[in-house]
């Protein structure tokens, strides 16, 4: 089980906790596969960015324009975190829904 995020991420962290034989790969140091981004992106499609960061109020109107992929590509803090692949299914964020799927 992999969960794609951010290392100082509370969520991440409550996550890789719970998940206790998951890997944290942090998205800033090593960017998400090509093959899960894309099987994400046509999973979740706008979902994926998380426009309520602080990263997000940050951009300008000029970057927030262009695809998901490529800002979430310039700026990997955008994405919605975490991003769990687990026996080949992708699961984004970590609300009861998740939870309950992974946890059992």
């Amino acid at each position: 089980m992999k969960i794609y995020g951010l290392k100082n991420c509370d969520t991440c962290r409550k996550a890789l906790k719970s998940l206790g034989d998951a890997e944290l790969i942090d998205v800033r140091e090593r960017a998400v596969p090509a093959e899960v981004m894309e099987k994400a992106l046509a999973d979740f499609g706008e979902n994926l960015l998380n426009r309520r960061s602080t990263t997000w109020r940050n951009l300008s109107e000029d970057d927030r324009q262009g695809t998901v992929a490529e800002l979430i590509a310039a700026h990997p803090a955008l994405m919605k975190r975490p991003l769990i692949e687990a026996g080949g299914q992708l699961y984004l964020g970590w609300d009861k829904a998740v939870q309950a799927a992974l946890l059992g």
